[in-house]
């Protein structure tokens, strides 16, 4: 039976540290501020924008919402970006995807100040990863790093597999495993000898948003399966991609959903608010 991978814990851990710091920044009068902006009324958006409020709570940060009508035109959100990219209070911007159909995310997205853009999502800090001289890194993909950390296993020289390709979460995370020196294959939807590349790898990251997508037969015996994706079945209930009853029963290490990922997508966000803080007093 593989051993659960406690993302609450882990998290816990993270925001500890990142309010330590954020303690002694305050000492020599540095505070620490996020905005979140929020366009509309989706209700998982306002479930993540009240989470983060929350962390921000428990590390010490400053917290600003900007809650904008679903209506609101795209210069309109471009101007408010602009305000907060010059609002020395402000050290991240965080803008809740997604938006409406009338706005385009790219548009958004490059407009936050690089040394803002607490989300790295910005093109700028996504070259940065890709050439390993990053300040930020995308929230859930350093998140995952941390778990697989938790583990007390070596990145190094494991063959690692990540199913999804997203801009967020897939491309990312296989750059920072290769950082770490892993042999990294990326899977996705035209993959066709999945199970068998699956079989061979020492830790499998599945982002493909798919309910019980990995399955007990692709794991092989002690690997490291790290389920970043959630679910809701028929019957209400939230699940992973992957199948955690056939599946644990062969890891070595496994994340549960919830409880897994989750919260350390938060913890990581707070992080890498600090770090812009950091860099903006010069502090290392």
């Amino acid at each position: 039976m593989a051993n659960l991978i406690d993302g609450k814990a882990v998290s816990a851990k993270v925001k500890a540290e990142v309010r330590d710091e954020a303690a002694k920044l305050k000492e020599q009068g540095i505070s620490i501020g996020l905005a979140v902006v929020i366009v509309g009324n989706n209700p998982a958006s306002r479930v993540y924008v009240n989470s983060k409020k929350k962390a921000c709570e428990e590390v010490g940060f400053n917290s600003y919402e900007y809650a904008l009508d679903e209506n609101i035109t795209q210069q309109e959100l471009l101007d408010l970006i602009d305000v907060l990219n010059n609002d020395d209070k402000v050290n991240g911007i965080l803008v809740q995807l997604p938006l409406p159909k009338h706005i385009d995310e790219n548009a958004i997205i490059n407009a936050i100040s690089p040394d803002k853009d607490v989300d790295a999502f910005h093109p700028y800090n996504v070259g940065k990863i890709m050439i390993g001289e990053f300040s930020f890194l995308p929230c859930t993909p350093a998140g995952v790093m941390e778990l697989i950390d938790s583990t007390g296993v070596n990145i190094s020289g494991k063959s690692a597999v990540v199913i999804g390709r997203s801009n967020i979460v897939g491309k990312p995370m296989s750059m920072l495993l290769l950082h770490r020196n892993a042999t990294v294959t990326i899977c996705h939807s035209r993959t066709t000898n999945l199970l068998e590349i699956c079989n061979a790898a020492d830790i499998i990251v599945a982002a493909v948003g798919k309910a019980n997508f990995v399955t007990g037969d692709m794991v092989k015996e002690g690997a490291i399966v790290i389920d970043v994706g959630i679910n809701r079945l028929e019957n209400g209930k939230l699940c992973g991609d992957v199948d955690f009853e056939a599946v644990s029963k062969k890891a070595g290490y496994i994340t549960p959903v919830p409880g897994g990922v989750g919260p350390m997508t938060i913890a990581m966000l707070m992080k890498n608010t600090l770090t812009a803080a950091k860099l903006k007093a010069n502090i290392k």
